[in-house]
């Protein structure tokens, strides 16, 4: 007697599809319909009532304490949303009974797994491929991922104080984040997908990848008491109502479907899920992974302030007594990379496309470009974290950090390095800055500009981004020593990626601007080589004029100079994400 849902892509649940060949001409050939656990109302006519059977979640015993609490209290949220679709104790979390194979189809498991790196943790499940119906679902937790939110704060707090107690914020944050994993990758496996816009909505939804949100008192000192969210979601509780909802007998359930999506539209609760979100050439400016707040610009620049006082205060004290030092380098990692995604936020704005998952006649905002003067704001900030006194790692810094020791060696976690053993800033500079200028000059983004460009006068277009970014970079006055030789790596990141951009696999017209800016630039080089006094700026142009010659003679054969890789950032640790279809 199970129903199946229709699938709306404006839901927020996954769905299930299948070919019908006896449906008439004119009704769809793909049927769909959401995947969700049965769940119905012993009284459907009553605002709240019990469940005839309630959806019920079971903890892994092997989850040790206090990280089993952690995970019961977050997977427990999701009772919040049934409560508000009319149910009442509809969802349960209990602990599972000894002797039960986790693989019991007959019960709901949220599993606790070890494993030698950190790892990936997702929610899925078995359903009826005829109807969409969860059967059992299956969330798998990997244990590793707390210790990356215990790291940052490490980074950010310097509690290892001779004669002081150990600060109790880090494991707090860490169980924080704990907290709201669990509820994420229950959502999953209650039917619903990512909404990567709730973190620009007010925090709207669990299903959001949350970066922690750390500010500083007025004091000075950093405020960890809102990293994580502590319940669940208004876009949660509304997805939960269209998915779960069990309407009285004669409702006609269609409209009733609708009504709940356009009451979320009327509450101005956004939903913009995975493909929107992912990808470096990405366009809303709504849709990001590991981000804050409403305005990219402002958030990145906030991040920003919080980095440089964290480096700041960056010292022996962010490791306990009796470590050793070279571990330095990777509490550091986390605190001068704590930008990398909001840098992505950013680029969004560039070449951006607001829209929605608009149906005829729902009033939502369908499509339209992101205005001209958030395009140049976002411009400006992202060609700012070029800037090396941005990228420099204080030299104070450097002087605590040595080799690794014998028994320890650099891994995923760690910078990579071109100087053999020791520590590489360069390197390490050269590893995220490479980052924002791929995500300035890449191609999809391009040609945006240039489309946009062509339908709008006032639009930037690619001919102002790569003018203000030649400006900032190869035509700015370079600072002398080390900050020098930051500003001197990171032309030739921008070079090389003018190269990159330059393929003739990529709009005609992009390629046309590109090789107009890198002949402009190779004439002012060469101006350059005549008035320079300076033996390392010399090297630096010579060297740049003789790979835009090797540039021209061939294109197409031309191999772009690959940077170091960035360490491991994202907690999951693959391209792909934590949700059950993938």
């Amino acid at each position: 007697n199970y129903k199946p849902r229709r699938m709306d892509p404006r839901c927020g649940f996954f769905g299930m599809e299948y070919y019908d060949y006896a449906s008439p001409i004119d009704a769809p050939l793909i049927q769909q319909f959401i995947n969700r656990h049965r769940l119905e109302k012993k009284d459907p006519t009553a605002a709240l009532s019990e469940a005839v059977e309630p959806i019920i979640y079971y903890l892994d015993r092997g989850a040790p304490e206090p990280i089993r609490s952690a995970l019961l209290e977050g997977a427990s949220w999701w009772n919040q949303a049934f409560e508000a679709a009319g149910y009442k104790d509809a969802f349960q979390v209990k602990m599972l009974p000894e002797g039960v194979d986790p693989m019991d189809v007959r019960y709901n498991l949220i599993q606790w797994v070890h494993r030698s790196t950190r790892g990936w943790s997702y929610g899925g499940g078995v359903f009826d491929p005829r109807t969409g119906e969860i059967i059992k679902g299956k969330v798998t937790l990997g244990s590793l991922r707390v210790r990356q939110d215990f790291l940052i704060a490490q980074g950010l707090l310097a509690p290892y104080k001779t004669g002081k107690p150990v600060s109790p914020e880090m494991k707090a944050m860490a169980l924080a984040r704990l907290r709201q994993l669990s509820a994420h990758e229950v959502g999953h496996t209650l039917g619903l997908t990512h909404n990567f816009a709730a973190s620009t909505n007010n925090r709207a939804s669990v299903m959001d990848y949350p970066h922690p949100y750390v500010s500083l008192n007025a004091d000075g000192s950093f405020d960890f008491s809102k990293a994580y969210d502590d319940k669940i979601g208004v876009w949660d509780k509304q997805a939960i109502l269209y998915g779960y909802q069990d309407f009285p007998k004669g409702t006609d359930e269609a409209a009733a479907l609708n009504k709940i999506i356009q009451d979320g539209i009327a509450a101005g609760l956004s939903f913009i899920s995975d493909r929107d979100a992912r990808g470096a050439g990405g366009a809303h400016p709504q849709a990001h992974l590991w981000d804050n707040g409403s305005d990219a610009v402002q958030e990145l620049k906030r991040l920003l302030a919080l980095r440089a006082k964290g480096l700041a205060q960056f010292g022996e004290e962010n490791i306990p007594v009796n470590t050793p030092m070279a571990d330095l380098e990777e509490v550091l990692v986390p605190l001068y990379l704590a930008h990398r995604y909001q840098i992505e936020a950013v680029s969004k704005l560039i070449g951006g496309l607001d829209y929605s998952y608009a149906n005829r006649g729902d009033g939502q905002k369908v499509v339209e470009m992101v205005p001209a003067r958030q395009q140049l704001a976002a411009m400006e900030a992202l060609v700012g974290t070029l800037a090396a006194d941005q990228l420099a790692i204080p030299e104070r810094i450097l002087d605590l950090i040595p080799p690794k020791p014998m028994g320890r060696s650099r891994n995923r976690e760690s910078f990579q390095s071109y100087t053999g053993l020791s520590f590489d800033p360069i390197g390490a500079a050269a590893s995220i800055a490479d980052k924002s200028i791929a995500f300035l000059l890449h191609p999809q983004r391009a040609a945006r500009l240039v489309e946009q460009k062509a339908r709008k006068e006032e639009m930037p277009g690619l001919e102002k981004l790569l003018d203000y970014l030649l400006e900032k970079t190869w035509k700015a006055p370079h600072p002398k020593a080390y900050h020098g030789e930051i500003a001197r790596m990171v032309d030739q990141r921008v070079l090389q990626h003018l190269f990159k951009l330059a393929n003739p696999k990529h709009s005609s017209q992009v390629q046309a601007i590109v090789w107009l800016k890198i002949s402009d630039l190779k004439q002012w080089i060469t101006t350059q080589t005549t008035r320079t006094t300076s033996v390392a700026m010399l090297a630096h142009f010579k060297f740049a004029e003789q790979l835009i010659e090797q540039f021209y003679e061939d294109p197409a054969a031309f191999k772009v100079k690959a940077t170091l890789e960035l360490p491991a950032g994202s907690p999951i640790g693959t391209e792909w994400h934590c949700g059950g279809k993938h």
